[in-house]
């Protein structure tokens, strides 16, 4: 996965709207939110939501409006290549859990383990900062999470 310093340094700094600073911000609130969920699923769609928002603010905050045209409708994850290619991996990365995350979504018992939670928990803190950074906002400071069992 590609870390902070593989964030172009050249997108570092720019204005950004306050919607997007509003989707990093709730984007961080799902981290804290999603850390203390007692189950397994909630603490994974918590995180894979927590990682949407963090995605939809560069892509708000970067997008050019498209010509209108009839087109099926992209996800956040298509759309985040074309405004940020430095986040490529992690794009196809959590569009790879969407359908655990619905899976958890629909209460499904075993959807996802604690460990898988747990990691995505991680995973979900990296790349909101990783996000903060692509966008020239200060990052916070990582989320302490519990270590996996």
């Amino acid at each position: 996965m590609n870390t902070i310093s593989q964030v172009r340094p050249d997108r570092m700094r720019c204005r950004v709207a306050p919607s997007a600073l509003a989707l990093l911000e709730s984007a961080r609130q799902g981290l804290v939110s999603a850390e203390s969920d007692m189950s397994a699923g909630g603490r994974y769609v918590g995180a894979h939501l927590a990682a949407l928002r963090a995605a939809a603010a560069i892509v708000a905050a970067r997008a050019e409006p498209a010509a209108p045209r009839r087109r099926r409708p992209q996800s956040v994850w298509e759309l985040l290549p074309r405004v940020e290619p430095t986040l490529s991996e992690w794009a196809a990365f959590f569009a790879a859990g969407a359908g655990k995350r619905a899976a958890a979504e629909a209460g499904l018992p075993r959807a996802v383990t604690s460990r898988e939670a747990d990691d995505l928990l991680r995973d979900a803190g990296t790349f909101v900062s990783l996000a903060e950074t692509a966008l020239g906002v200060p990052s916070q400071a990582p989320l302490p999470l519990p270590a996996a069992i």
